[in-house]
């Protein structure tokens, strides 16, 4: 280990969710945050759970990953896909996406924390679109 380097305790403090719209949204964050936003096993997943409806939360997920890298000072932490656990980066993106519609204000604090910056007026316009195309299909984020 290097002096300079910080320990981290706990790499993966979080419980991935095992179920539901979550999960699905877990999974396609680390998919695109690993091998970039036009991942087809992304897509796969998207189009297996919401069909020919896919393209909209699709979309809305890819502007709000691109809005996270560009507006980041910081590497956000993402673990493997088979992972059953989360990073604090990863929490911090999940809930801000589901709570992005109902408290904006807890949705921006998780966003700047996890992207370690000021700004996040792009990436919470872009949560709030994903939670909100989620939710139009039948699958709210919880």
């Amino acid at each position: 280990m290097r002096p300079n380097q910080p320990v981290i305790a706990n790499p993966l403090p979080f419980a991935a969710p095992v179920i539901g719209a979550d999960q699905l949204l877990l999974y396609t964050i680390r998919r695109m945050g690993a091998y970039g936003l036009h991942d087809a096993a992304a897509t796969n997943a998207m189009l297996g759970v919401f069909g020919m409806a896919y393209r909209r939360p699709m979309i809305m997920l890819r502007a709000f990953m691109a809005e996270t890298a560009r507006g980041a000072d910081k590497k956000i932490l993402i673990a493997a896909c088979c992972c059953a656990r989360m990073t604090i980066d990863e929490a911090r993106l999940i809930e801000a996406i589901a709570t992005a519609m109902e408290d904006p204000r807890g949705s921006s604090l998780l966003l700047r924390q996890a992207m370690g910056c000021n700004q996040d007026v792009g990436a919470l316009s872009a949560a709030q679109a994903v939670c909100a195309a989620f939710e139009d299909l039948g699958r709210p984020l919880s």
